[in-house]
């Protein structure tokens, strides 16, 4: 299983949209291996998971999410293989059905591996179903001085 801390930013009915944490470099080198690097060049970015829940949420509560590692397998198999399988299709069509020239055969797979990635693109929209709450914080107020303590 997959988990992962989130911030609610927004609810509207049963949607629940959350505030994706910036990527930061992991432990183990400190960002010396690149990753440090990707995290500068996209923290500008904010990105947003929106799911459908029945849990009575709130702005700014946090909120454990969890994923099944299989769905990852599938759409990682999906995004890479499809358009791979659809272009190879699509070339081998193009070579022995329409005996066409080579770079018929080219236009033919990269036309292919777009029609493989439209496919898997549009398969892995239903990814954000298998996403489930796991447990929800409660909304803590900071700790402030009262005067005269």
């Amino acid at each position: 299983m997959i988990e992962k801390t989130f911030t609610v930013a927004k609810v509207n009915n049963s949607l629940v949209t959350f505030a994706l944490p910036k990527p930061q470099a992991c432990s183990g080198c400190d960002g010396k291996c690149g990753s440090l690097t990707f995290a500068k060049l996209f923290a500008n970015k904010r990105s947003e998971l929106t799911i459908e829940s029945d849990k009575t949420l709130e702005v700014g509560q946090k909120v454990d999410l969890v994923l099944d590692d299989s769905h990852v397998i599938k759409m990682s198999l999906l995004t890479y293989m499809v358009p791979l399988l659809v272009a190879l299709i699509f070339t081998v069509v193009a070579a022995k059905v329409f005996v066409l020239a080579e770079l018929w055969q080219v236009l033919f797979a990269i036309f292919g591996g777009y029609i493989g990635f439209l496919l898997a693109k549009a398969k892995q929209k239903g990814l954000k179903n298998h996403i489930k709450i796991k447990k929800i914080y409660p909304i803590s107020l900071p700790i402030t001085q009262i005067n005269g303590d």
